[in-house]
């Protein structure tokens, strides 16, 4: 068999950093995390509510997390903000006042900050890439056809490579089968190559999907 490791948490400390940076006492570990996922499920929440974009992509490519005694900072990097922001004016205050009651930061002094930043390249990231194949195979398109149109997608992004899978009852079928299809390099195995990667789910009338995107963007 295969011996499988997530290509992030392998390349930690050389070539990938954290999406949290926060420090706690091991009994109150647990806490912080279920308090980091509480941040980003509620973000996500949030803008898929409030943001309307035709093909279904909520354009959100990580989130980062800062955290110290006295404040939370929280970085959402995006591929399309402006629309965002054009469908809601207020919206990041919003969405401040509405994580500020779930975290209940007044009665603990808890300042909480959020910064939205713009990704210059929307589909080189692999987070944006898999929406927009589940908004494709939401709609019924060919999940070939999904998977060489987010290719070309990435191309313009002028990556290195990008390998592309999606397993489950594709098409309907009662058995279900892993599919694939790799553009030019993606080298898993070297830990200099710095390579994206996102492992998402997709709700179809036949079942849930799996797509998984590795995009190898540089090496050092």
């Amino acid at each position: 068999m295969g011996q499988k490791i997530n290509p992030l948490g392998f390349r930690l400390g050389t070539t990938q950093g954290h999406h949290s940076l926060w420090f706690a006492q091991p009994k109150k570990y647990s806490e912080g995390l279920q308090e980091d996922q509480k941040i980003r499920n509620c973000i996500k929440n949030y803008i898929q509510k409030n943001m309307r974009i035709p093909s279904g992509v909520e354009g959100i490519a990580r989130i980062e997390i800062q955290k110290r005694i006295d404040l939370i900072q929280v970085i959402i990097f995006m591929g399309f903000p402006k629309l965002l922001i054009e469908s809601r004016p207020r919206g990041i205050e919003e969405l401040q006042t509405n994580l500020q009651k779930e975290l209940n930061c007044v009665n603990i002094n808890r300042k909480l900050n959020i910064d939205i930043t713009r990704i210059e390249k929307p589909y080189g990231n692999p987070n944006i890439l898999a929406e927009f194949i589940a908004g494709q195979l939401k709609n019924r398109v060919s999940f070939r056809k999904a998977m060489k149109k987010a290719i070309e997608l990435t191309e313009q992004a002028d990556t290195k490579g990008i390998q592309v899978q999606i397993a489950g009852r594709i098409d309907g079928k009662e058995i279900a089968r892993v599919e694939w299809i790799r553009e030019g390099r993606v080298p898993l195995q070297t830990i200099r190559a710095k390579i994206d990667y996102c492992c998402y789910t997709v709700q179809t009338i036949y079942g849930i999907l799996g797509i998984k995107i590795w995009i190898f963007i540089d090496e050092e």
